[in-house]
């Protein structure tokens, strides 16, 4: 990943909204959720989601697929490891006996385990 790509992911996290909506695709793993119940679950109108769900997919942090007349979006896994991947590559490279990152999680998309967990927070506007 390179500095301008990391750049872009990162300012289109800048809104609490979509930080919220990132939040709550994770949980959902591979399965991810319609653009419908993204918006009733975090209690936003849909013009306003679509702007949101369009600046995070461009950015590449989701992805969509059309589903008959409904699109589902995911959170683009491979794109968030590699953003931390580029945060983290030269991590305690100056003193590595005392780096304390623990390795990357792996995300199995396990809705069952996520269904457990709390739903992010209301938006912030």
């Amino acid at each position: 990943m390179d500095k301008v790509t990391a750049t872009h992911m990162f300012e289109s996290l800048a809104s609490g909204i979509r930080l919220d909506i990132v939040r709550l695709l994770v949980r959902y793993g591979h399965a991810g959720r319609v653009a419908g119940e993204i918006a009733e679950t975090l209690e936003l109108p849909r013009t306003n989601l679509s702007f949101h769900l369009k600046t995070l997919t461009q950015a590449g942090l989701l992805t969509v697929t059309q589903e008959g007349r409904y699109q589902r979006y995911r959170v683009h896994l491979d794109a968030m490891q590699d953003l931390v991947a580029y945060l983290t590559e030269n991590c305690c490279a100056a003193d590595s006996d005392s780096c304390a990152l623990p390795a990357a999680l792996d995300c199995a998309g396990d809705t069952e385990a996520t269904a457990a967990l709390p739903v992010p927070g209301r938006h912030v506007r």
